[in-house]
């Protein structure tokens, strides 16, 4: 009966220490990086609803980037300004685009870059 105590003790399943470390260590590398994303990706989301409000509001160059660098300055935006937006025109329709990076330093050199490439609908 002892020989069977000993054998289900050896059996023991779970983590080990150096596993909790680490797991902890990768929970807290994901909570840093999703940190740093997140107001990278708000802004965009912000910069998404300003290109839409530029090509309903404005009919010319001017009028669209003027209307873009109001939106910018209530919404806090600082990727991007009036003049990097390329402004075209599909038959009767205005067509706003943003081509912009972004990027997070991680560690040392090395970095996330988000790329985006938005426009109006």
């Amino acid at each position: 009966m002892t020989s069977h105590r000993t054998a289900s003790r050896s059996r023991q399943r779970g983590l080990s220490f150096i596993g909790v470390i680490f797991i902890g260590l990768l929970a807290v590398a994901a909570f840093a990086i999703g940190g740093q994303s997140i107001p990278v990706l708000l802004e965009s989301h912000a910069i998404q609803k300003a290109i839409d409000k530029a090509s309903r509001e404005g009919n010319t160059v001017p009028e669209i980037r003027g209307s873009f660098d109001r939106a910018a300055a209530i919404d806090d935006i600082s990727s991007i300004s009036g003049k990097d937006l390329e402004v075209t025109k599909r038959g009767d329709k205005v067509v706003v685009r943003a081509k912009y990076s972004r990027e997070i330093a991680l560690a040392g050199p090395a970095y996330l870059v988000y790329r985006f490439d938005l426009q109006s609908d």
